[in-house]
């Protein structure tokens, strides 16, 4: 089985997204990343692989940062290094047999690079558009269980029901 491996271009990203570019517009650029970073985290286990989110250095100068937040990798990109130089370079580096790599954005020069270097590419809108299909499965579901464990939970056949709710009735409309 493959490693799979989601390579996102985070500014790119939140420049797709209407929350997240209401929020850039509006000088929340810290609060987009976070957001994000929160909706990755969530999708992650959704998607069950490793997750790299690649932020440019321009948005925030002098910052030269790695880390892992929510099980996510978060790179900031170093001064001089592109997020989508960075980002065609980690293609090449983690193109091997055993990983399957799919990079999120909507540059196009950035996705047929990483294409001819062996990776998937989705646009940051569809990936958009994936998210909101993954949350609506999980409210889906969740709804599901919960009507199971309500049904579980219940102790009275469907004709109990229904002849207690004619007593109910019943009772109500001699009061």
């Amino acid at each position: 089985m493959k490693n799979r491996i989601l390579i996102v271009d985070g500014y790119n990203v939140i420049g797709s997204w209407p929350k997240l570019t209401q929020l850039k517009q509006q000088d929340h650029l810290a609060d987009a990343r976070d957001q994000l970073l929160s909706i990755l985290a969530d999708y992650r286990k959704f998607f069950g692989g490793q997750i790299i989110v690649v932020f440019d250095a321009m948005y925030v100068p002098g910052l030269k940062e790695q880390f892992t937040k929510w099980q996510l990798d978060v790179i900031f990109t170093p001064e001089a290094v592109t997020a989508d130089t960075y980002i065609q370079n980690l293609t090449n580096e983690l193109n091997k047999v055993s990983n399957q790599i799919t990079v999120v954005t909507s540059d196009q020069a950035v996705q047929w690079t990483v294409f001819s270097r062996g990776a998937s590419r989705i646009s940051s809108t569809d990936f958009y558009k994936r998210i909101k299909e993954m949350r609506r499965q999980l409210q889906q579901e969740s709804r599901q269980h919960f009507d199971r464990q309500v049904q579980r939970n219940n102790p009275w056949r469907e004709d109990q029901l229904e002849q207690l709710e004619k007593l109910r009735d019943h009772l109500s409309s001699n009061s």
